[in-house]
């Protein structure tokens, strides 16, 4: 359940006086970097964005390490559909589930992706109130992916999350088109978003509208723009050669909008 309107905007509020962190506390310049996905609505895209997101990183032979922290999303959707044995499922459900961060960054993961769930965010927060500072002086920057689209409910629930997380991770903003012509006019206008941009200051991306007809069965297959691109998976459907060139103009276009964010991606 989300916050009300009135709640958020006192808390965003709040968030113009930033926390009193040590400054031995924190390093000056960090050396690894958790990037996750944040907010509760399901289904607005977060996952989609991170596929292209592990891409790019691959495109500049940066290594990563993806986990999959949607364990509501069991099968189809999740980044362990797409990737399979490259992803590490986490139960952020259990006792100290998200201390993978801490143990794959320990085994010399530079940079993580986190897939967060839908039902994440109060595990996220507690973890975040408890751990950060600690984590966060080991040399740990942490960036948050929001997505979110036409519907204000996408919208509401990213801002109930920077209630909590406040100024503990940097902020990307996706602006998912989940139609041909999408109108992002509460994400762009309402008051409460209009202050969290003013806050934080995220960076924010575009992300277009994808076809059905290539979307639908890559989704139905596990299978990523690149290897639609590179034609790695012999499905008919995928075939066509006008589907081809769109998902690499989609894929080339969504890379020029993560050079935008690189220096918050980069550790």
């Amino acid at each position: 359940m989300y916050e009300s309107s009135a709640d958020i905007t006192t808390q965003l509020k709040n968030a113009g006086s930033p926390r009193v962190v040590p400054s031995d506390a924190l390093p000056s310049v960090p050396s690894k970097r958790v990037i996750l996905t944040m907010g509760g609505k399901g289904g607005v895209g977060k996952t989609s964005f991170m596929l292209v997101l592990a891409e790019w990183f691959e495109s500049h032979q940066i290594p990563v390490t993806l986990l999959d922290l949607d364990t509501e999303n069991k099968a189809r959707g999740s980044l362990k559909h797409y990737f399979g044995g490259t992803v590490t499922k986490v139960n952020i459900h259990a006792a100290a589930g998200l201390d993978a961060f801490v143990d794959h960054l320990a085994a010399g993961a530079p940079i993580i992706l986190a897939d967060m769930g839908a039902s994440s965010g109060q595990v996220t927060h507690e973890w975040f109130d408890s751990m950060f500072e600690d984590v966060a002086a080991t040399g740990v920057a942490f960036t948050a992916i929001a997505v979110v689209t036409p519907d204000p409910a996408s919208v509401e629930s990213i801002l109930s999350w920077a209630a909590r997380l406040q100024d503990r991770v940097n902020y990307v903003v996706v602006e998912n088109a989940t139609t041909h012509q999408a109108d992002f006019s509460y994400w762009r206008e309402s008051e409460q978003a209009q202050q969290f941009r003013r806050i934080f200051q995220p960076v924010v991306l575009a992300m277009e509208f994808r076809l059905p007809e290539l979307e639908n069965p890559a989704r139905q297959h596990g299978v990523t723009l690149g290897q639609i691109v590179e034609r790695r998976l012999k499905i008919p459907e995928l075939q066509r050669a006008s589907l081809v060139i769109r998902a690499q103009s989609y894929r080339r276009r969504l890379f020029a909008e993560i050079e935008k964010a690189k220096g918050l991606l980069l550790p």
